[in-house]
């Protein structure tokens, strides 16, 4: 199965604060063109209404973000939530906060917390996903990686990791390396460019295919890791209209063929 492009509500989250503006968003998508998209970010809505409105629309959410917490505290209550919405990958944006106050004991007791939710997520016929920034190529003091630790806690046909390929770049780690080093894992995928901002002296997000990134190498690696969702998550579009971002980015895979 070729990969699905799908939208990252995260990017559009400012448009998504009550259920008028989420649906108005819902609509708005559809119109650019996607079938796909991840809930993130968005107002808190009934899995009813919005599976109602994924019909209306004909969308398919394959992927949501929710806090970690709830993952853990209210793992049926969330499975529920998207047996309606048929949604099979039950996602977090991460672990929480980072900095001196999160020592290496409590990242493995944060892993470990999540063991018996991954658990009951798979048996439900579900699939756990950890989205990645930068830190999780933190090198620990034993030599390894975080997200080398973070793969330790659940085998990869329990447990995803949604690689964030700018993200990855930004900790100086090759997205397309890890893409085929997580191959079984990285079922669902983030896109989002790096471009340098001349006028103001720093990098900046920016749609796919106007920056720096070589998605050439990406989107092959995709392909050997068998990724089954690129989601297009730009979280700056700097000033510029979010869902014209979002349709330069769904141009650019359009220009490559992933839309048929």
């Amino acid at each position: 199965m070729k990969m699905q492009i799908g939208a990252q509500f995260y990017t559009i989250r400012d448009f998504c604060r009550d259920l008028n503006a989420l649906d108005e968003s819902l609509k708005k998508v559809a119109d650019i063109g996607f079938k796909y998209i991840q809930l993130s970010g968005v107002c808190p809505y009934e899995a009813d209404w919005m599976k109602e409105r994924l019909d209306k629309y004909g969308l398919s959410c394959q992927l949501t973000h929710f806090d970690w917490n709830r993952v853990r505290n209210e793992t049926k209550t969330l499975i529920h939530h998207h047996d309606v919405l048929g949604c099979k990958y039950i996602g977090i944006g991460g672990y929480g906060g980072w900095g001196p106050e999160l020592t290496e004991e409590k990242i493995h007791a944060q892993l470990a917390s999540m063991v018996e939710p991954t658990e009951k997520i798979f048996a439900a016929g579900h699939k756990y996903m950890v989205h990645t920034h930068d830190k999780e190529f933190y090198r620990m003091s034993d030599g390894r990686l975080y997200i080398e630790h973070l793969c330790d806690y659940a085998p990869a046909e329990k447990m995803g990791i949604t690689l964030d390929t700018y993200w990855a770049h930004a900790a100086g780690a090759d997205p397309a390396v890890w893409l085929r080093k997580l191959k079984g894992r990285v079922n669902c995928v983030h896109f989002k460019d790096m471009a340098i901002n001349q006028a103001k002296g720093h990098i900046e997000m920016a749609p796919i295919g106007e920056g720096l990134m070589n998605y050439d190498a990406i989107l092959s690696a995709c392909e050997d890791a068998d990724v089954e969702y690129g989601f297009i998550e730009q979280d700056d579009c700097n000033g510029q209209d979010a869902f014209d971002c979002l349709r330069r980015s769904y141009n650019y895979f359009k220009a490559l063929g992933y839309f048929g």
